[in-house]
Formats: structure tokens, C-alpha cells, sequence
């Protein structure tokens, strides 16, 4: 059984050196998009301080993203293309790090403690499946070593995950 262990590191690339090593053992031996997204969530949240909220939305339509497993208060289950971080993400086909919420003109607010978040898509090739989304009560949590550790994150993840919604 997979136990996470708590990282101990000096610096973020060594924090997200070994929370890549820790990714891979627990997707290892299995291959079923859902249950390995709920499982890279609950590693997210439970390793990465100050989130109040982590966890994937998957493209089910060409103009939708919808809900899929997470950690942290309940969350808003459709979100469309275009709107939100997580929607201009996809839009635009690139992580969006976002210092301050509220300075986001769009910002879909599900948890109204959130204050800055980190959306980060998941690609194959060049068809986008969703992203993963990391919210912090803290302004300016994220940092472009945060939004590099995550999309190598995203990239294990699709790696290891065969029937990807999408």
C-alpha cells in the first residue's frame, strides 16, 4: 500500500523532485483515469501547504469542463470554455497562474476563501482533457517553480492514466 510521506526540502525543485517520485509510485500500477486523478489530488492536497482546494476538471464537450475527483470544499461542476481561470486555461491552452483572484476579471468564485490559484492543463499530443486546479486562501501562493512542478505533474498523470475523459 502507498503511503505518502511527508517532503522535506530546502528548496522548491527539490520539493517537487520528490513529489514526482512519490506520483509515480502510487500511479505505477494503475491505469484508470479517474481513480488516478483521485488519488494525485488527495497527494496534492495533502503535500502541497496552504491549498484550500485541489483537484481536475475534464473537457466533456468542446465548450464544457465538469467536475471530476478533488479535494477541499465542494466546487461549482460546469464550468465553460472561455470563462474562469480553469475555462481560459483550456481556451488558451496554457497554465495560468493567477497572483490575486480577484484581479481576474472572470473568476468563477466556488470557494470564496480562495485568493490566488494555479490551472495547469493536461494534453495529449495536442488534444486537451482538462486541468488540474490548485487554489490557495493565500495571495500569491504560486510561483512559476510551483506552476513547472504541476505540469510535470499533469504529464505523469496523463502518462499513466489510459481512458482519459475527452
Amino acid at each position: 500500500m502507498f503511503e505518502a510521506k511527508a517532503i522535506k526540502a530546502d528548496d522548491k525543485a527539490a520539493f517537487y523532485r520528490e513529489l514526482i517520485q512519490q506520483l509515480g509510485g502510487l500511479l505505477s500500477d494503475e491505469r484508470d483515469a479517474i481513480a488516478n486523478a483521485a488519488n494525485t489530488a488527495a497527494l496534492l492536497f495533502t503535500t502541497l501547504p496552504d491549498l484550500n482546494w485541489a483537484g481536475f476538471y475534464f473537457l466533456k464537450s468542446p465548450t464544457e469542463l465538469v467536475l471530476g475527483p478533488f479535494q477541499g470544499k465542494p466546487a461549482c461542476v460546469r464550468i465553460a470554455v472561455g470563462r474562469g481561470v480553469c475555462g481560459t486555461a483550456v481556451a488558451q491552452r496554457r497554465s495560468m497562474l493567477v497572483e490575486d483572484v480577484h484581479a481576474f476579471a472572470d473568476h468563477i468564485a466556488c470557494d470564496a476563501a480562495s485568493r490566488s490559484e494555479l490551472v495547469v492543463p493536461l494534453m495529449r499530443g495536442d488534444r486537451i482533457l482538462g486541468v488540474i486546479d490548485l487554489d490557495s486562501p493565500l495571495p500569491a501562493r504560486f510561483d512559476r517553480d510551483d506552476q513547472r512542478g504541476i505540469e510535470a505533474v499533469a504529464e505523469i498523470y496523463v502518462e499513466a492514466s489510459d481512458d482519459l475523459p475527452g
